[in-house]
């Protein structure tokens, strides 16, 4: 590391969830990398409810190194809550996130560390480019940062990767949510967070314990990044996205039933045979239209009625104010 980047103080946050065997371990390797280079650390290990004793390790590792944090919830919440809390508690300019399984290698935490403050990025995400999972993880996993790298157009190869580094700014300013720490580098760059890199990681086999997910992750994910994807370019501007297929569903319904009154009418004129206007499937169809479109700009008007009440002026990061140098 270089010299002038060690009096940079460094926070680790880890979510816990049964991993009683790991956590020792985990911590000595921590230690003994941070300490060859004299990193000033601490390391937040935040017990999403288990059920084992990993709390009581927590605590105990706690009261014989003050490096250590032990915050423990009172139920099972997520990886999410864990990361959420781990950011509000860190106090460093870095913030590294592990899992606790042991997959990710503390060796690592020097050179990230050294890309977000050398190369002046947001974001460093690992990229566990040899993976120790069966092909039923592998494959899916494949599928699904493809897709996240389509949406995004955020070019990383492992969006799921645990193993990341942040600067300071960005976890104390972006908000994580329900399962949504997958698409943390989406959510900063949504929030002007786009100096995002990318660092081949060394993915190591499980130790302890088994996996905590399953594929049920992968569909739950693809929704979330709809999720976020919408929240994340509407969140300011609902009637932009209401407003516009409101507006098309209601204009396209309106002329079909105009066009389907009018033939009435030329019919009728003419003599020529005809329907009564509620025999002809058409207009029904026209009708749904028109409410749907109707409902869907009274949405997007109520959404930004909404906005507008509860907008505060602390939205809005203020990150460089000229009168505030000498």
């Amino acid at each position: 590391m270089n010299q002038n980047l060690k009096d940079k103080k460094l926070s680790i946050v880890i979510p816990v969830y049964n991993e009683e065997e790991s956590i020792p371990e985990l911590l000595e390797w921590i230690f003994r990398v941070v300490d060859s280079q004299d990193i000033s650390t601490e390391v937040l290990l935040i017990d999403d409810g288990s059920t084992d004793s990993s709390w009581a390790i927590i605590d105990e590792s706690a009261k014989k190194d003050s490096r250590v944090v032990g915050l423990k919830f009172n139920r099972n919440y997520g990886k999410s809550a864990a990361l959420q809390t781990g950011f509000d508690h860190a106090s460093g300019e870095v913030i590294i996130t592990m899992d606790a399984d042991m997959q990710d290698s503390p060796d690592e935490i020097p050179a990230l560390m050294d890309m977000v403050l050398a190369k002046n990025l947001h974001i460093v995400s690992g990229w566990k480019k040899k993976r120790h999972d069966p092909i039923g993880k592998t494959i899916p996993s494949k599928f699904f940062n493809w897709v996240t790298r389509m949406v995004s157009g955020i070019k990383l190869h492992d969006f799921n990767c645990g193993l990341k580094a942040y600067h300071r700014d960005v976890v104390k300013n972006i908000n994580v949510y329900g399962e949504m720490h997958r698409y943390i580098p989406l959510i900063a760059k949504w929030n002007g967070y786009n100096r995002i890199g990318e660092k081949v990681v060394v993915h190591r086999a499980r130790k302890y314990g088994t996996t905590k997910y399953g594929m049920k992750r992968f569909v739950t994910g693809f929704l979330d990044l709809l999720s976020v994807t919408f929240v994340s370019r509407f969140k300011k501007n609902p009637m932009h996205f209401f407003g516009v297929f409101g507006s098309l569903s209601f204009i396209g319904g309106f002329f079909i039933t105009i066009w389907v009154i009018g033939e009435k009418l030329y019919r009728q004129y003419h003599q020529m045979e005809r329907r009564d206007v509620v025999d002809q499937p058409l207009f029904f169809l026209a009708l749904v239209a028109l409410i749907v479109g109707m409902q869907l700009f009274l949405a997007g008007f109520i959404a930004e009625m909404m906005i507008q009440v509860n907008q505060r002026k602390g939205d809005y990061l203020i990150i460089e104010n000229t009168s505030k140098k000498d």
